[in-house]
């Protein structure tokens, strides 16, 4: 029987973005997920808490990663150099998911209130990274400015890698983002 296989959370994600991916997201239900994954409906809301946060699962665990890096990175490195170790290490995350991401970023495009609640996860990252920076001694407002800085790279970044015909990695979308930021920060 279906549902008492294994990896029931990692069966409602897939069957949640082939659905969203298939259907749309705002025509698919919880019920539908849950039957497509071979669970039922109560089993989905034990591992998620509405329709929209089963794209949305890893968000923490990523922005601890993040914020770990940045935390982690030379005392001597200046603001935007530790968010850049933060974006090396959230890069390797993503390695081998490129698919996933793109089918997820086309769902969360689609959908006005998906994209709110991407911006609403967003703006978490960009709280967590300005702790992270100023428990590093980092005062205010550099600490939010390069917090901000940090997630909109990030962000473009991310969008940039998933729009890409091209066979390159999300880390280097980063870093090529982060260069063109420094770039026109710097007046060139």
């Amino acid at each position: 029987m279906g549902r008492w296989e294994p990896n029931a959370r990692e069966r409602l994600a897939k069957a949640a973005l082939e659905l969203y991916s298939e259907r749309g997201y705002e025509q698919t239900t919880v019920a539908e997920i849950a039957k497509r994954a071979g669970l039922t409906e109560r089993t989905y809301f034990r591992h998620y808490a509405d329709k929209r946060e089963v794209l949305f699962d890893g968000s923490g665990a990523l922005q601890e990663l993040f914020v770990n890096a940045v935390a982690e990175a030379p005392e001597t490195a200046a603001p935007i150099d530790a968010v850049a170790a933060g974006l090396e290490a959230v890069g390797t995350v993503f390695v081998d998911r490129r698919e996933h991401s793109r089918r997820r970023q086309a769902v969360i495009v689609a959908n006005a209130e998906l994209q709110e609640r991407e911006l609403i996860k967003l703006s978490s990252l960009s709280a967590a990274l300005a702790d992270a920076l100023r428990r590093r001694g980092v005062s205010e407002p550099a600490a939010s400015l390069t917090a901000e800085a940090g997630v909109a790279v990030f962000k473009v970044g991310f969008e940039r890698w998933t729009a890409d015909p091209e066979d390159g990695t999300l880390a280097r979308a980063m870093r090529e983002s982060l260069a063109e930021l420094k770039a026109v920060t710097a007046g060139g």
